[in-house]
This record gives structure tokens, C-alpha cells and sequence, in this order.
């Protein structure tokens, strides 16, 4: 018996031996494998984002979305695998670089028509390929709606304005922050008295008018106003002489960006916009045939309105203040009218310096002279187009009571299915698909909420989506603490039209190039299926360093897309002082679809901060 149990115990032993080195052999090529996967020391995901207040950016994560808790190895291996490309700091100089709106290219193109000021995008051999700064003292912006009012003097230490337009009361100056009174050129006394005379002529209380168009901005008190009357102004003006401009609009938390109207079509849809206004804008509106107000006209929905407040309305009162002859101001006046007429728009009213045309629903009610409609198949392809001096013609109508494009009102209209839909004027899109498309989006936006506790917060005002689609993600989010810039994409899909009837507001862009604005715009970016969409257009790096540039210090990121695109992303990314997570798509880890989210890390110019993760 004593030899039988010896044996016994030998083979235990034995068992036990094999087991124990088979533990420690997958222990051992477990442990190898996260670290070569890079989600060990080197990673860094923390979100432990410098100087950030809100220290809840990311809650504790559901573990159904954590990619990582699925996926030890995401990356294929290759032999030798060098370390991220490490981005420096660009010169401070550039702090408030807008790549194709830059003085010293546009100097170099001829002032006729404006041309200087349209967009002049660097070659790619003078392409920056650095991050750029803030400047030292940079600080987050007000939360709205504090921030309609004040903005930090180190976020744009402009004090010009201060001085060219005190007595119209754009903005003051007062201790380390600026103050915005609420003035305009034609609205010194306040932009809610102005619109308030508005409204006693145009509906704008009852949801007639949701998006609007100021042409000449200044610095947008007129939209900033608008907004708790629950109306989107899209607001433009060119980086001129009147300093930062668009940057204090965008700072104050409202919509805008650099753009003129010059020789190109604006880049906006046709029928996008309910109301548009010209506030001593100084636009030659009676120059080129018109070419202006009927690009104006291309963009006004049927039944919007245009104002034009200043120059030449009121000139009996002002034509020696302008230093022009009477004749001279009457003539131009008497041409805007003859222009407005023929244009089907009828003056609805005129008193002291502000006069308002209202568009007619459809052109069977108008009686006028022939006129050069324009034969285009398509007034929505205008990128890079150049203006003409004909005019865009309105939808087809069967009556003569009959909306063109439909009696829209919001907030009704945000998931009401857009005329553009109802009538199969987009290709692929139906009733059906498109109302299945806004259930994702509020199922992808209840998940991006989850993953950050601060999404349709006031913490992040300025959101801006790069593949907008049909809307669905910017509708799921709307809400007056926030507004989101719509961007179609040039060689995307035509949607932008349907946005802007859906009351929201947008954008064409080419992501191959810079956006128009300044750096530190946006607090939030979105970007699902950019970088499958341009593959094969432009080099990611440049998409990135670009997204870095319109992105403020500890804003966030959220990209959607295909697994091995995030992964190319990622290690981008990895030198460009953003923290980063990358997560599962919602429906769980066998969708090829993923989510990465980022933060952009607090640093300014000079700084010295690392962009290593593995520091």
C-alpha cells in the first residue's frame, strides 16, 4: 500500500507542476501582450486633463463599452514599430493662424470683387505642421450666457475695437476681460430694441424664423441676441481692419465664421435661411448687376425677409454725415428697389434707418419683367463656384397660395421630415431612412452622454460636427446651451439643404483644406466617418493638426469610425498632447465600428509641456 500511495503522490505532484508552469507561461504572454498592445505604463489614459476644473469629464466608463476590456491587441505588430510622430509647438507668432484667410497671401490677390478676402489656402509645401499655441494667460470661456457678455482679455488681446467703436457700444474694455454691451453700428442703444422693432414686422416669436444670415457681423451681437428668442444666426465677416472680429463672436459662444461675399457663391445651400440682414455691412449691393442681393436671394427661403439698416435707408437724414451727393445716395436707393422688385421681394417697411423686403412663397404670385434665371441643375453646388448674375429659381408650385418649400416652423420642424426628403430631392434618402437615422443618432448621442457627463452642459457651447449628414447628431442635442456648426463635407453627400430646413445651421467644407476661423473655436468636435471619407483625399496628419487648431485647450473629441482607421488615428494623435480612449461601438465589441474619445491638454506658448504619452 505504501508503495501505491507514493505513486499516487508523484503524479499529484507531477499535475500540479504543469499546471503551475502552463499558468505562468499565458501569464507571462498576457502580460507581454498588453504592454506590446500599448495599454500599459505608456498609455496614459487617465483624463487627468492639466488645470481642467471639471474634473467629471470622464465618469467611470460602462464596462460593455470599454474596447479595451475586450481587446488586449487592437494593432497589428509590425517588425519594428517607431515610436508617434512628435508635433512641437508652432511660433507664438501664430497664435491666431487661420490658414486661408492668412494678410500676406491675401495681398497677393487682386482687391475687384473682394477677391483679397476670400479664402487662399497654403500649398502644401507651406503647410504648417505644428501645433498651435495659446497664448500665455489662456483661459477657458465664460459658460453662456455669461460669455455673451465677457470674454477673457488673454483669450484676444484686441483692444482696437474698443476705441473704433465706442460710441456705437460693439464692446468695452474693463479690467482683464471685455465687455459686450450689446451695441451694433445701427443699434448703439442695444441689439433687443433693435430686434424688437424687427419682430413687430417679422414673425419671429412664433417659429417662423429659425435661421438667419448677418452678412458684415461685426462682432455678432445681433445673433448672440437672437439666440434667446430661439433663432440660429449665422453670422460672417472677413478678417479686415477691424481686428478679431470673428474671434471675439466665436469667444462669446456664437455662431460664425470668416467669409465675405466676393466673386464666389456663399457656401451655403439655396432656401437655407428665414431671415437675413445687412446691418451698415458697406456691401455694393446695387454693383455687378446685383450679383450680391441675388446671391442673398439665392440663399432666402420663399417667404423670408431681408433688412437692410444704414446705407443708403434714410439718406435725406445722413447723406452729408457719408459725404456723398444726394443724388448719389437716392439713385442707389431707387436701384435696391428696382432690384428687391424684380426679384419678386415685396418692402414691407421703412422707418428711420432700417427698411424690410419679404420674399414672396413662390414666383406664380409675382408679376415681373423677364429676368435671367439661372440654368444650373443643381443651386447647391456652389464650393469654389463662381457667382453669376442670374437668379436662382424657387421649387415648382401648383398654386399660387402655396409655399415653395413648405410652412415650416420650429421646433416642429427639427424632426418633421424636410421638404427636400418629402419630395426625393436627395438621392437615397426616404421618409423611412431618414426617421431611422434620428433614432441612431439619439441612441449614439444618449451614449456619448455616458461616456461624458458634461455633453449638452454649458461647458462645451461651440460643437461642431464634421460629417453632419442628415443632422440627426446636432437635432439630438438641441438645446440653447449649445449650438452646433453642421459641416457637409465637399465630397460627401449633398445634405446640407435638409439641415437648414430642419432648423439648424451649417456649412460647406473640404477638410483637405483649413476651416474658416480662428484657432480655439470649438469646444466639442465630432467627426464620425471622417477619416473612411478621406482616405483617399488628403493625409490624415493634416486633418488632425487641423481639428488641434480649431480645438480650445481641454476640449474634447469624439471620432467615429472604422477600427484600423481609429488605430492609424490614434497613433497620430499620440504626439499631438491629447489624451485618448478608445471604446466599443455601442451594440458591442464584434461591430467593426468603434469610438475613440480625446482630450486636447492644457498648454500655452512657451510653456514647455510634453507631447510624449510616455513620459
Amino acid at each position: 500500500m505504501g508503495s501505491k500511495h507514493n505513486s499516487s503522490g508523484n503524479r499529484t505532484r507531477s499535475t500540479l507542476s504543469v499546471f503551475v508552469v502552463i499558468s505562468l507561461c499565458c501569464f507571462f504572454y498576457l502580460l507581454g501582450a498588453w504592454q506590446k498592445s500599448g495599454f500599459g505604463k505608456g498609455d496614459k489614459i487617465a483624463f487627468q486633463v492639466t488645470k481642467q476644473k471639471d474634473c467629471n469629464v470622464f465618469p467611470d466608463l460602462n464596462s460593455d463599452l470599454n474596447f479595451e476590456s475586450h481587446h488586449s491587441i487592437v494593432e497589428i505588430v509590425e517588425p519594428y514599430e517607431p515610436k508617434a510622430k512628435e508635433f512641437k509647438p508652432c511660433d507664438v507668432k501664430y497664435a491666431d493662424y487661420t490658414p486661408c484667410q492668412e494678410q500676406d497671401r491675401a495681398m497677393k490677390f487682386p482687391r475687384e470683387d473682394m477677391v483679397y478676402r476670400e479664402r487662399h489656402c497654403p500649398p502644401e509645401e507651406e503647410k504648417l505642421h505644428c501645433l498651435i499655441p495659446a497664448r500665455e494667460g489662456y483661459m477657458t470661456p465664460f459658460p453662456w450666457p455669461k460669455g455673451r457678455d465677457y470674454v477673457h482679455y488673454a483669450n484676444v488681446p484686441y483692444k482696437s475695437l474698443t476705441v473704433e467703436k465706442a460710441a456705437q457700444n460693439w464692446v468695452q474694455f474693463q479690467g482683464n476681460v471685455f465687455k459686450f454691451p450689446g451695441g451694433g453700428t445701427m443699434f448703439p442703444q442695444g441689439a433687443d430694441a433693435y430686434i424688437d422693432e424687427l419682430a413687430s414686422v417679422i414673425p419671429i416669436a412664433d417659429g417662423s424664423v429659425r435661421t438667419a444670415l448677418d452678412t458684415g457681423c461685426g462682432v455678432a451681437s445681433w445673433g448672440a441676441y437672437l439666440m434667446k428668442r430661439n433663432v440660429l444666426a449665422m453670422s460672417f465677416a472677413p478678417r479686415d481692419n477691424h481686428e478679431a472680429q470673428v474671434q471675439f463672436a466665436l469667444e462669446r459662444g456664437v455662431p460664425a465664421v470668416i467669409g465675405v461675399l466676393g466673386s464666389i457663391h456663399l457656401p451655403y445651400p439655396s432656401r437655407a435661411f428665414d431671415m437675413a440682414q445687412c446691418s451698415r455691412c458697406l456691401i455694393p449691393w446695387t454693383a455687378n448687376d446685383g450679383m450680391y442681393l441675388k446671391e442673398v436671394d439665392r440663399v432666402l427661403r420663399p417667404g423670408g425677409y431681408w433688412i437692410l439698416s444704414g446705407p443708403p435707408i434714410n439718406w435725406k437724414t445722413y447723406y452729408k454725415t457719408w459725404k456723398r451727393s444726394k443724388e448719389d445716395v437716392q439713385a442707389e436707393q431707387k436701384q435696391i428697389e428696382a432690384l428687391a422688385e424684380s426679384l419678386c421681394w415685396d418692402k414691407k417697411y421703412e422707418k428711420g434707418d432700417m427698411a424690410i423686403w419679404k420674399k414672396k412663397v413662390n414666383t406664380k404670385s409675382c408679376r415681373r419683367k423677364s429676368i435671367d434665371v439661372c440654368q444650373t441643375q443643381d443651386a447647391d453646388d456652389v464650393w469654389y463656384k463662381k457667382m453669376d448674375t442670374c437668379v436662382t429659381p424657387s421649387p415648382e408650385v401648383t398654386n399660387s397660395n402655396e409655399v415653395a418649400v413648405g410652412e415650416l416652423k420650429f421646433p416642429a420642424r427639427l424632426y418633421g421630415v424636410p421638404p427636400r426628403i418629402a419630395n426625393g430631392l436627395v438621392v437615397g434618402v426616404t421618409t423611412e431612412s431618414y426617421q431611422e437615422d434620428n433614432k441612431l443618432w439619439k441612441k449614439h448621442v444618449n451614449v456619448y452622454k455616458r461616456i461624458n457627463g458634461l455633453i449638452g452642459t454649458t461647458r462645451y457651447r461651440n460643437v461642431m460636427d464634421m460629417n453632419a449628414g442628415l443632422g440627426g447628431f446636432a437635432a439630438a442635442l438641441e438645446s440653447r446651451k449649445l449650438w452646433v456648426m453642421n459641416v457637409v463635407p465637399t465630397i460627401a453627400k449633398n445634405t446640407l439643404g435638409v439641415i437648414y430646413e430642419r432648423g439648424l445651421i451649417g456649412i460647406y467644407h473640404d477638410w483637405c483644406e483649413g476651416f474658416s476661423t480662428y484657432p480655439r473655436s470649438y469646444d466639442l468636435i465630432h467627426a464620425s466617418g471622417v477619416f473612411t471619407l478621406y482616405k483617399n483625399d488628403c493625409k490624415l496628419e493634416d486633418i488632425l493638426l487641423e481639428m488641434d487648431r480649431i480645438l480650445r485647450p481641454e476640449g474634447t473629441v469624439i471620432f467615429r469610425d472604422e477600427v484600423d482607421v481609429l488605430n492609424k488615428v490614434r497613433k497620430i494623435v499620440g504626439g499631438m498632447r491629447w489624451d485618448t480612449k478608445i471604446m466599443d461601438h455601442e451594440d458591442g465589441p464584434l461591430v467593426p465600428e468603434k469610438i475613440l474619445v480625446v482630450v486636447k491638454q492644457y498648454w500655452v506658448a512657451g510653456s514647455g509641456n510634453s507631447t510624449s504619452n510616455d513620459e
